[in-house]
C-alpha cells in the first residue's frame, strides 16, 4: 500500500485539471485497489492518484497495487469483506457477476453529469439493467489492417460495404493471394470475426442480447450472420491451415504479401512494423456495413474503475471517477510511454500515430452503434469457450453449421439458467 499526499509537482500539474473548481469538500481516506501492476501502468496509476490528491489536499489516498493475476482471484473476497472505495476491473459481462451479487455501486448519477457526455460510445459497455456500474479509463480499437501497397497495385479502395469487401477479396484471390490471414489455434481470433459479422448483420443490441443469453443460437439472425461468414469461407478468403497458427504465427502471411489483410486489435501494429511494414505499406479501415440501417459498432475492449457497494468514502470515489475520465487526464494517461492506447473521452487528443488517430476518430465519432468488449468478455467464460470452439469448427467445416448451432443452443440453455 502506498500513501499519497499533494506535492508541489502534483499541485503544478493539477492546474490543468480544474483544481479551483474541485478542491473543496473532500476529506477522510480514499482507498483504491488496482491491478495495474506492470511498470508503465503502475506509474500511470500512481500519477493519477498524485494529481487527484493535489486537487484535494485534505484527502488521504491509500493506493494498493496487486499483481494482475492475483487480483482476479482476490476481487470477490475483498469486495465482500474489506472493500476499497475504488477498484479496477473490466466492462460488460466481466462486471456482471459483481453487479448481480450487489457488490458494485450503481453510479448512474455520475453518468448523468454533463461532463461525461463525451464518453457516449462506451456507455453501453458500462450499462446493465439500464444502470451504469463503473467508468472506462482506456480502450483500443479493432479493425482491418491491410497491405496498402497490394491494394494500390490492384487498384482497390477501402470498402464501404460488404459487397465491396467481397469484390476486393475476389480481386486479391485472382492475384494469387489470400484475402485474410488468421490463426485460430487459440480460439478467440475467430471470435473477432463472429463479433463483426454479427454486429454488422444484426446490430449491437442483438449481439448484446445473444451474448447475454436472451436470443437462441438457432435464431434466424444468427443464421444470417453465419451465411455472410460462409460467403467468405467458400470464396477461399482465409489462409489455409489456420487452426495450426496462433495470431502471431499468422502474421508472416501479411508481411510476405501472401495475404492482404488481418482483422485484429491495434496490438498487431507493433509486430507488423517491426517485421518491416512501415506506414506506407500498412493501413487500416473500419469493418464495412452489411445490413442497411444497422449502425456501426466496434469491438473495443475496455478497462474500468468501479465503486464497491461497501465502499466507505463514496463521495470521494465518485469525484475520482469523474477525474479519471476527464479529457486532460485521458490524454495524459493514454499517450506517449504511458498506456499507449486510446482515451475514452472524445475531447481528448492522441499521439501523432497514424493508427491511434484513425482508431480514436472511429471510436469517438464513427461508431454510433456502441462499443462491444470482444466475444470472450461479452459472454460468460463457459459460453465463450463452447461458442468459439464452434466458430473454429465452422471455419473448417461450414456444412456442420446446424449441428454447431444446436450444440451452442443446448449449452446456452444450461449456462444461462
Amino acid at each position: 500500500m502506498k500513501m499519497f499526499k499533494a506535492t508541489a509537482a502534483a499541485l503544478a500539474l493539477s492546474v490543468g485539471f480544474g483544481a479551483g473548481a474541485q478542491a473543496e469538500g473532500l476529506s477522510g481516506t480514499l482507498k483504491i485497489f488496482s491491478d495495474m501492476s506492470n511498470p508503465a501502468p503502475r506509474a500511470v496509476m500512481e500519477g493519477m492518484v498524485e494529481r487527484f490528491g493535489a486537487l484535494h489536499p485534505d484527502l488521504d489516498i491509500e493506493l494498493t497495487v496487486i499483481d494482475r493475476e492475483a487480483y482476479k482471484t482476490q476481487i470477490r473476497n475483498f469486495l465482500t469483506a474489506n472493500a476499497p472505495d475504488v477498484a479496477n476491473w473490466y466492462a460488460a459481462n466481466r462486471m456482471k457477476p459483481y453487479v448481480d451479487a450487489g457488490l458494485f455501486e450503481d453510479i448512474s448519477d455520475v453518468w448523468a453529469d454533463p461532463a461525461l457526455a463525451d464518453l457516449a460510445s462506451t456507455k453501453g459497455a458500462m450499462t446493465l439493467d439500464g444502470k451504469q456500474w463503473g467508468v472506462p479509463y482506456t480502450y483500443y480499437q479493432w479493425g482491418v489492417y491491410y497491405r496498402a501497397d497490394i491494394y494500390n497495385e490492384l487498384g482497390l479502395s477501402e470498402p464501404a460495404s460488404f459487397d465491396e469487401m467481397k469484390s476486393n477479396c475476389q480481386a486479391i484471390l485472382d492475384s494469387g493471394r489470400k484475402c485474410y490471414t488468421i490463426g485460430t489455434k487459440f480460439l478467440w481470433t475467430a471470435g473477432g470475426w463472429f463479433d463483426y459479422l454479427n454486429m454488422r448483420t444484426n446490430g449491437y443490441d442483438y449481439h448484446a442480447k445473444l451474448t447475454g443469453g436472451e436470443i437462441p443460437w438457432t435464431d434466424d439472425g444468427v443464421k444470417a450472420t453465419f451465411a455472410n461468414w460462409r460467403e467468405l469461407i467458400d470464396m477461399g478468403a482465409f489462409v489455409d491451415n489456420h487452426t495450426a497458427y496462433s495470431w502471431q504465427e499468422s502474421l508472416p502471411f501479411i508481411v510476405s504479401g501472401d495475404a492482404a489483410a488481418i482483422l485484429k486489435g491495434n496490438f498487431a501494429v507493433p509486430p507488423l512494423r517491426e517485421a518491416g511494414l512501415d506506414d506506407s505499406k500498412l493501413d487500416f479501415y473500419q469493418f464495412p456495413a452489411i445490413t442497411e440501417g444497422v449502425a456501426l459498432s466496434e469491438d473495443a475492449p475496455t478497462d474500468t474503475f468501479h465503486i464497491p457497494a461497501k465502499a466507505e468514502n463514496k463521495e470521494a470515489a465518485r469525484e475520482f471517477l469523474k477525474f479519471v475520465v476527464s479529457a486532460d487526464n485521458q490524454t495524459l494517461i493514454n499517450n506517449g510511454d504511458n498506456l499507449g492506447q486510446l482515451p475514452v473521452n472524445a475531447k481528448s487528443s492522441v499521439d501523432d500515430d497514424k493508427f491511434l488517430k484513425e482508431g480514436f476518430e472511429m471510436l469517438s465519432a464513427n461508431s454510433p452503434g456502441g462499443v462491444a468488449q470482444f466475444f470472450d468478455r461479452d459472454a460468460p467464460a463457459e459460453m465463450a469457450k463452447v461458442a468459439m470452439e464452434g466458430f473454429q469448427e465452422f471455419m473448417v467445416k461450414p456444412d456442420n453449421l446446424d449441428k454447431i448451432l444446436a450444440r451452442l443452443d443446448r449449452a446456452a440453455k444450461r449456462i444461462y439458467k
